[in-house]
C-alpha cells in the first residue's frame, strides 16, 4: 500500500464498550472485562491508536473542499439535475438555509474530529512514555485543523478546553467568539511547532513545517500580517520544501507526498463505502463526485459531474500559463484530440471538469470506485505557502518579498522568467489574490479567500454581504441548545 491504513476497529474504542461472558446466565452477571474511555490510555500503544482515530476524520473533509469551490466563482454545482444533492445546489446558488445536509456534515464531521482530539487531551497526563510530546503535538495540530475548518464555515463555535463534549453540554456551553476560537487554534499550533519533528515518522503524519504553515495561514486570516510573514519566513528559510518542476505531476498518483507537499490528507482504497455512510470511506469521495458523467475514453474514469469549472475561470488564465490545462479539463479540446471519447452532460454543464481531482484509469478501488478513490487531497502545498507569504509581506509593506515569492510561483507556471511582476502596494496585493486563484483552482480555498479579503460580494452571484460570509449553524444544533446559541446573522 502507498499509505498507512486506518483500522476502523481501533476507532470503536472511543465509543463502544466490549463485554464478554461465557455464562448462559450472562444477562445477570457482571462482565469480566470491559474497555471504555476511563480505563484506556494505559500505554503508548493506546495513545497512538486513539491518535489514528483523530487522523481518520480528515478523510471526511472532502465535502469542505468541494464546497470551498462550489460556493465561489470558480465552479458550479453540477450533478445530474437541480435536485441532485440539493444541499450542494443551494450553496451554489446562495439560497442555503440552516436546514442543509451538506453543511450539517461539515459541522458533524469536523466536531467529531475535535471530539477525538479532546478525548486524547482529556487523558493526556494519565500515562507517560518517551514520545508523549510528539503524540500530543500531533493531536493539537489536528484539533487546530478541525477548529479552523469550523471557524471558517460557521464563525464562533463552542469550545470545551481539553475535555470531550457530553450530551446536553450545548445547553450550557456558549458559542465562543471568533477571536477566542482563533486564540485556541494559535495556542495548539504554537505547541505543535515547538514539539513536532521536521520529518514525519510515517508518511502522512503532521510535521513542524505543517504546523508553521497552518499557523501562518491562521494569522493571515486574522489580518495579522507581520506575524504571518514572520512565521512563513521561518518556514521558507528552513529549506524543508521546494516547488516541483512539473506542475502537472503534483496531482498524479506518483506525485503524492512530494517535495512540495507540506500537508496532505491521505486516502486509500482500503475500504468501500455507501451513500448511507460517505464518511466511512477511506477514499476521496470528492474525486468520484467531480468525475466526468458517463465517460468513456483514455486516462480518466467516469463520475457524477459535480463541481464543474466555469468558462470565466477557464478564461482567467493568461496565454502560456501551464496551470490552466492541469486545473481544468476542456472536454471539447480533449474529445477532439482523443478518438473514442464520449461523455454525458449533466446539470449546469459547462464543458469543463476539475482535472486535478478526477479519477484516473488504473486507480485501485474497492467497492464503488467513485467513493473509494485513493487520490490524496493536497491540503497545504509549498506554492500555497509562497503565495500566502507573498500576501502577508505585501500587506505589511514589504513589496520586495511579496514580489519575490509570487514570482517564484509564476516562473514555474510559465516555464520562464518573462512573466514576473514588479507591482507594489495594493496593486501587488490584488495581483497575488488573483494568482492564488490560478495556482489553487480546484483545491477548495477560493470561497474563503474571497470572504477574508472582502471581495466575495463582487465576485459571487447571489452573495449577500453581512450574511453569506458565514454559513448557518445547523438547525438541529440551535434547537438542541435550547436558546443558548444564536443563529448566524441573516439566517
Amino acid at each position: 500500500m502507498k499509505k498507512y491504513t486506518i483500522t476502523k476497529a481501533l476507532l470503536l474504542l472511543i465509543t463502544i464498550s466490549l463485554s464478554i461472558s461465557c455464562s448462559k446466565e450472562f444477562i445477570n452477571e457482571e462482565a469480566p472485562y470491559s474497555i471504555d474511555s476511563e480505563n484506556y490510555f494505559n500505554s503508548e500503544s493506546e495513545y497512538k491508536k486513539a491518535l489514528i482515530g483523530a487522523y481518520d476524520m480528515l478523510q471526511s473533509s472532502y465535502i469542505n473542499v468541494m464546497l470551498g469551490e462550489i460556493a465561489s466563482d470558480n465552479t458550479l454545482s453540477g450533478g445530474e439535475s437541480a435536485t441532485d444533492v440539493i444541499g450542494i445546489q443551494q450553496i451554489d446558488e446562495m439560497t442555503h438555509t440552516s436546514v442543509n445536509p451538506n453543511l450539517k456534515d461539515v459541522w458533524n464531521w469536523m466536531f467529531a474530529g475535535v471530539q477525538r482530539c479532546n478525548y486524547i487531551m482529556e487523558f493526556k497526563d494519565k500515562t507517560d512514555f518517551p514520545s508523549k510530546n510528539q503524540v500530543i503535538a500531533e493531536t493539537r495540530f489536528l484539533r487546530a485543523y478541525y477548529h479552523f475548518e469550523l471557524v471558517k464555515f460557521f464563525g464562533g463555535i463552542p469550545l470545551n478546553g481539553d475535555k470531550r463534549f457530553n450530551v446536553n453540554d450545548e445547553k450550557s456551553i456558549p458559542r465562543s467568539s471568533v477571536a477566542d476560537v482563533y486564540a485556541s487554534i494559535e495556542a495548539d499550533l504554537q505547541f505543535a511547532v515547538l514539539n513536532l519533528s521536521a520529518t514525519p515518522a510515517q508518511t502522512g503524519r503532521v510535521t513542524k513545517g505543517a504546523a508553521q504553515a497552518l499557523l501562518g495561514k491562521v494569522y493571515l486570516y486574522q489580518d495579522k500580517f507581520s506575524e504571518s510573514a514572520a512565521t512563513f519566513e521561518t518556514l521558507i528559510s528552513s529549506n524543508a520544501y521546494s516547488l516541483v518542476s512539473n506542475y502537472n505531476s503534483i496531482f498524479e498518483d506518483a506525485g503524492e507526498n512530494n517535495a512540495e507537499s507540506v500537508f496532505e490528507v491521505q486516502y486509500t482504497d482500503a475500504e468501500g463505502a455507501s451513500f448511507n455512510c460517505l464518511q466511512c470511506s477511506e477514499g476521496n469521495v470528492a474525486v468520484g463526485f467531480n468525475g466526468i458523467r458517463n465517460y468513456t475514453g483514455p486516462l480518466f474514469d467516469s463520475g457524477y459531474s459535480f463541481n464543474v469549472p466555469t468558462q470565466e475561470a477557464y478564461n482567467a488564465y493568461e496565454a502560456g500559463d501551464n496551470r490552466r490545462d492541469v486545473a481544468i479539463l476542456n472536454m471539447t479540446t480533449w474529445a477532439a484530440a482523443n478518438s473514442g471519447v464520449s461523455f454525458g452532460t449533466g446539470y449546469k454543464h459547462t464543458g469543463f471538469f476539475n482535472r486535478k481531482y478526477l479519477a484516473r484509469k488504473g486507480d485501485s478501488n474497492i467497492g464503488d470506485q467513485n467513493l473509494t478513490n485513493p487520490n490524496n487531497y493536497r491540503s497545504i502545498r509549498y506554492a500555497d505557502v509562497l503565495l500566502m507569504a507573498a500576501e502577508a509581506n505585501s500587506r505589511s509593506g514589504n513589496n520586495a518579498k511579496g514580489q519575490e515569492y509570487v514570482n517564484l510561483v509564476r516562473d514555474r507556471a510559465f516555464g520562464d522568467t518573462n512573466h514576473r511582476v514588479s507591482l507594489t502596494g495594493q496593486a501587488l496585493t490584488d495581483f497575488i489574490w488573483n494568482e492564488r486563484r490560478l495556482e489553487l483552482l480546484g483545491e477548495g480555498h477560493r470561497f474563503f479567500d474571497l470572504v477574508r479579503t472582502g471581495t466575495a460580494a463582487s465576485k459571487i452571484t447571489g452573495f449577500s454581504a453581512n450574511k453569506n460570509e458565514l454559513f448557518p449553524i445547523p438547525f438541529e444544533e440551535i434547537q438542541f441548545s435550547n436558546g443558548n446559541w444564536q443563529q448566524n446573522p441573516g439566517y
